[in-house]
């Protein structure tokens, strides 16, 4: 199978990605020639499929390990299999290709457990990742070989499993004559750092810390669940950002941390957002203020994370980009630094991650390392993404 695929001219590869604030899923269709840094990629159509309010509700409720069962996840597993085979199709037919056309599926699937530093359980030192939306579904519903759980093989050899879009952005956006930073501002927000004629050695890329997701949750306690973000930063512009409260919240360990590092929910999630709240009531911040500052939390961890190396541009991507606040905070805080979109590269900013996806099931076609161990800490490079023959 892989043999063919590898004899291709070219393979259309369909990405899906559904992200740690768990709003949808996206799916980015792509042909991709030759690989690694010789690949020719192009992307033919981009889709978003928005969760219903019941399904982003069923999301949540598995960050909530008081409200979360093995039966319930199990079960959730499925489900988003389904969800994800449904989105793929639909992505399929609005491109105007048949099943036929598509030569693979790439799955990142939805985050629900993430813990990227060792724990000692019976003599073993155990790190975990957990991403559902089984692949084994998606492969059967559609008939296309399905690559999914890239993550897992790079703890497997010491790494953090995260950040794996690193390696694509290598591919993407390095240049023969700047030092670029790819900053994509997710739920938590990571940056790639790639020196002109980066070399896969020379990547360095680590979360910063919270992207969206406290932001997010701070909105969600203030309308009592009616918004779940801050439209264009429309909140956090009629507030004032708390100085002592904002110094509350980067003195947690997390900033300290040298890169390798990843975080995700079970850090600066909803314990996390709620103690940031209440401290900003008993500072008697008015609700604005507190978003005001979580906004500037995330800004601030971003600018700091990136004053540390030589960037003469930096690449905007991910949801975050859509509040207009955030990213003017960043800009103030980076004033010799050009701020630049994922579209003046031609990427539509909610097709980049699914569509990094794809390059990644691309290397697993020929047998070729797609991690970039100075980001996750792997000691080795190794081939990410499990294989299911499509049904």
């Amino acid at each position: 199978m892989l043999d063919d695929l590898r004899r291709k001219e070219a393979r259309i590869i369909v990405g899906l990605m559904s992200g740690t604030s768990a709003d949808g899923v996206d799916a980015s269709i792509v042909k991709i020639r030759g690989h690694s840094l010789g690949s020719e990629i192009g992307l033919i159509h981009h889709y978003h499929y928005e969760y219903t309010k019941e399904i982003r509700e069923l999301i949540h409720r598995l960050f909530d390990f008081e409200k979360a069962s093995i039966s319930f996840l199990s079960n959730m597993n499925f489900l988003l299999g389904e969800i994800f085979a449904k989105v793929a199709l639909e992505a399929i037919r609005g491109a105007g290709l048949s099943k036929d056309q598509v030569d693979l599926i790439a799955s990142h699937g939805q985050t629900v457990f993430h813990s990227p530093y060792p724990q000692e359980l019976e003599n073993f030192q155990v790190r975990s990742t957990l991403q559902i939306g089984e692949g084994a579904i998606i492969a059967e519903r559609t008939g296309i070989t399905t690559i999914c759980d890239f993550r897992v093989r790079d703890m497997a050899v010491g790494g953090q499993g995260a950040p794996l879009v690193p390696f694509a952005d290598w591919i993407l956006f390095t240049s023969n004559e700047l030092n670029r930073g790819i900053l994509n501002i997710g739920g938590i927000a990571n940056i790639t750092i790639l020196p002109k004629n980066a070399d896969i050695d020379d990547i360095i890329a680590f979360d910063t810390g919270p992207g969206n997701m406290v932001i997010d949750e701070i909105v969600r306690i203030i309308s009592k669940g009616v918004l779940n973000y801050d439209i264009n930063g429309d909140i956090a512009r009629r507030g004032k950002v708390s100085d002592k409260l904002l110094e509350t919240a980067l003195s947690h360990p997390y900033f300290a941390i040298s890169p390798p590092k990843t975080t995700g929910r079970e850090v600066f999630g909803k314990s996390f957002s709620i103690a940031l709240y209440e401290k900003g009531k008993t500072l008697g911040l008015k609700d604005e203020d507190i978003v005001s500052t979580a906004t500037a939390l995330t800004a601030t961890a971003i600018a700091q994370s990136i004053c540390q190396f030589n960037i003469d541009e930096l690449v905007i991507g991910g949801g975050g980009t859509y509040n207009s606040y955030l990213v003017e905070m960043i800009a103030n805080l980076l004033p010799k630094v050009k701020i630049k979109a994922h579209e003046d590269f031609g990427i539509p900013n909610q097709a980049k991650e699914a569509l990094a996806f794809a390059i990644l099931a691309n290397e697993v076609v020929f047998n070729s390392p797609n991690n970039v161990p100075r980001a996750t800490g792997a000691n080795k490079r190794v081939v990410l993404g499990k294989i299911i023959p499509g049904g």
